[in-house]
């Protein structure tokens, strides 16, 4: 594998980290800028909200340019977005920073897989998509607790000047490592992505996506309130805890695409979605002792994100079989999906935070997956009568 994946690599790895570490910082920041917890929550919406327009909107627009430049320019931006939140002398200019970061994200993993797979030959470019997102696995196993607890030692702005050195290193590395002449497909037409955003088929998956992912983001957005105020732990176990969580992330990731590859992805959704709704239900009990905590967090971890591979996979083939020549523009807003789902997740769990119960977060973000179990149901059906109708034909 050539060295230049290693530069995506560390960029995902930054990009991971300044997304997923507010969850540990909520309670502290509201502290410090005197916000309430749903008001702190927003910062985990809007970065989401600028992911999810950045995707689909800034992918189009910057489809002709030159790849690296695009990369460069993107962690540039990156950069420049956690430097203005280490400096943001108030919520309102956080806000602004959070979107500006999420807008360079949004379009990172929409480019980084096409230059990821042009950097190898054919046979390894599943393997090369695979390294590059192995950034975020690792930055939610060690780069979200790490900032966590350094955003509670040094105060939350210092988090933010580390995650933007870490950008300034993936900045030189892909400048020296990815070459300038990358293999560029031609941008979907404006008539291709219309198809795949009014396809209902596709629109059926998204939602699913939106209320598997947002369902998770209703309680996960104030895990580190739950621990603090309703389990009673302190913030340097709170950091140790979402060290655990993301390393329960990190096998559910695994486990969640041998599924999918196993037996299907209607299946492994299925039984994912299912998992989950158990343990949120679970959660909203077990917060309130810190031992069935900590252990229901962890069994969470796993269940939470593995859906992941299962979603992505599943978008690919329905994109495959109704869209094909605009599959990479349907797996794009998948990820928007994703992102609109943590977007109105959290917004959701700052609604109930504001007029119920922290531990209601959890039994309410069951409810949402329940109906993202339900919508998988359907298109699973809706699957099997479109092969029988086929074999009738």
């Amino acid at each position: 594998m050539p060295i230049a994946l290693f530069a995506l690599t560390l960029s995902a790895f930054a990009i991971g980290t300044t997304e997923f570490v507010i969850v540990g910082l909520v309670p502290t920041i509201a502290q410090d800028l005197g916000v309430s917890l749903p008001s702190a929550g927003l910062l985990v919406s809007l970065y989401a909200a600028g992911v999810a327009v950045g995707a689909p909107v800034l992918t189009a627009l910057t489809g002709r340019l030159n790849r690296k430049l695009v990369l460069l320019g993107l962690m540039a931006l990156f950069i420049i977005g956690n430097l203005l939140a280490w400096q943001a002398p108030g919520y309102g200019s956080l806000i602004t920073a959070r979107i500006l970061t999420g807008l360079a994200h949004g379009v990172f993993f929409s480019i980084g897989s096409t230059i990821a797979t042009s950097l190898v030959s054919k046979d390894k470019e599943a393997s090369a998509i695979a390294i590059m997102f192995t950034g975020l696995t690792v930055a939610l196993v060690t780069g979200v607790p790490l900032g966590t607890w350094i955003g509670q030692t040094f105060g939350w702005r210092a988090t933010f000047l580390v995650v933007s050195g870490l950008g300034g290193l993936a900045l030189i590395g892909s400048a020296l490592l990815v070459p300038s002449n990358l293999k560029q497909a031609a941008p979907a037409s404006i008539g291709q992505q219309v198809k795949v955003l009014t396809h209902p088929r596709l629109l059926l998956v998204y939602l699913i996506t939106i209320l598997g992912y947002g369902g998770t983001f209703t309680a996960f957005t104030y895990l580190a309130p739950i621990l603090q105020d309703v389990s009673g732990f302190g913030n340097n176990a709170v950091s140790l805890i979402i060290l655990v969580y993301g390393a329960s992330v990190a096998v559910g990731n695994i486990y969640g695409g041998k599924m999918a590859d196993r037996m299907g992805p209607i299946r492994a959704l299925t039984l994912i979605f299912t998992g989950l709704i158990a343990i949120l239900l679970v959660l909203t009990v077990s917060a309130t002792h810190p031992v069935a905590a900590v252990l229901t967090v962890l069994i969470w971890g796993a269940f939470a994100f593995g859906n992941v591979p299962g979603l992505q996979v599943y978008v690919v083939q329905q994109a495959e079989r109704f869209v094909p020549e605009a599959v990479d523009v349907a797996s794009g807003l998948n990820i928007a999906a994703f992102n609109i789902g943590i977007a109105l997740g959290s917004v959701v769990g700052g609604y109930i935070v504001d007029g119920m119960a922290l531990t209601d977060t959890a039994w309410i973000g069951a409810g949402i997956v329940v109906l993202a179990l339900v919508l998988t149901r359907l298109s699973g059906s809706l699957d099997r009568r479109g092969q029988a109708e086929t074999v009738a034909a």
